[in-house]
């Protein structure tokens, strides 16, 4: 036997702490019967009360909060296996690394909330196959397509500015190197690519692989994080304490922008969409919709073990009790004085 909600379990406490309240409620009332009352007036008053009978109904009534907490933890015994079939997209999330994701245009800072999104969306995600590419100056395949969301999140929480050594902002092979992520994938299922970047691009042309991907059938989804505005880019040490701001080659500050038209012509390019990380968020809901309107591959079927459900019968015998104790009485009967009299 094992139980759906084993914490349930905690309720036959109350079992305990009802024999304590009755044991309590009857040492007190007694003791204030004695303190007013005779004992031969005791003896008289309660003579039509059967002791046996109201330890038979405090039973009864043990019996049903036990039977009563074993339905709540729904008792399951046997096991069927059911064929599932799984059905679902093929979606690569490609994440920038690279140090401009550290601004803090975004709270806590771009790539943290970059991270929560896609865990945030990975959440809704139901049969479909998800992976991950992580790009800075060069880029690869962080985890392979997979069914297993809880492992993709540990490979996703692993990430931070220095996955990659090679300084940058290679969008161009990110978008080719997710589209690798694609090559085991069936034929004609739908693939989509999730782009989280600020989009400054510093190398190669990423129209050339958007083009690529159209050929491919690949979907980009292009996420925009940070401001137009732009933000400095901050240094820290091991502590976390602010050392100052990153600068370039001739000595300046670096103020990292996000390029929106850059991401915007990705997703025209493939058919996808743009959308923007504000400081109040993205419109998951949105993003979610698409992907769930996309047509589904049939993957392989899998057996799921189904448990039986045995709560019910459980549930039936506590009613039963609760129904016998109502009836029963713990008055017994006793026989008139006068009885016997006029015969």
């Amino acid at each position: 036997m094992r139980f759906a909600y084993p914490l349930y379990l905690h309720v036959l406490w109350l079992i305990l702490i009802f024999l304590l309240v009755f044991w309590w409620t009857a040492r007190a009332r007694q003791k204030s019967l004695e303190r007013f009352a005779e004992p031969q007036l005791i003896v008289k008053l309660s003579e039509t009360v059967s002791r046996r009978r109201q330890k038979l109904k405090m039973f009864l009534l043990l019996l049903t909060l036990l039977f009563l907490g074993l339905a709540i933890a729904r008792p399951q015994i046997g096991t069927h296996a059911v064929p599932v079939k799984a059905e679902g997209i093929d979606l690569v999330f490609t994440l920038d690394t690279s140090l401009s994701m550290l601004a803090e245009d975004i709270k806590p800072n771009r790539l943290a909330r970059a991270k929560h999104e896609i865990s945030a969306l990975m959440d809704k995600l139901r049969g479909d196959r998800v992976g991950i590419v992580i790009f800075a100056g060069t880029s690869f395949i962080q985890c392979p397509l997979t069914f297993d969301y809880s492992a993709a999140k540990l490979f996703l929480e692993a990430v931070d500015v220095n996955s990659i050594s090679v300084p940058g902002t290679a969008i161009e092979q990110a978008i080719r190197t997710s589209l690798k992520a694609f090559e085991n994938t069936t034929q004609g299922s739908s693939k989509v690519v999730v782009l989280l970047t600020d989009g400054e691009s510093h190398e190669g042309d990423p129209l050339k692989a958007a083009e690529e991907a159209e050929k491919h059938g690949v979907k980009i989804y292009t996420i925009g994080i940070g401001s137009e505005k732009g933000e400095l880019i901050p240094l820290r040490d091991e502590q976390g304490n602010l050392t100052g701001y990153k600068k370039d080659r001739a000595g300046n500050v670096v103020m990292s922008k996000l390029d929106q038209l850059t991401l915007e012509k990705i997703a025209v390019l493939t058919d996808g969409q743009f959308y923007h990380v504000s400081s109040g968020g993205i419109e998951l809901e949105k993003i979610y919709d698409e992907i769930s309107r996309m047509e589904k591959t049939e993957r392989e079927t899998r057996l799921v073990t189904h448990y039986e459900e045995q709560y019910q019968y459980f549930l039936g015998i506590a009613l039963g009790l609760l129904v016998l104790d109502a009836l029963f009485t713990d008055r017994k009967t006793v026989k008139k004085a006068w009885e016997g009299r006029f015969n």
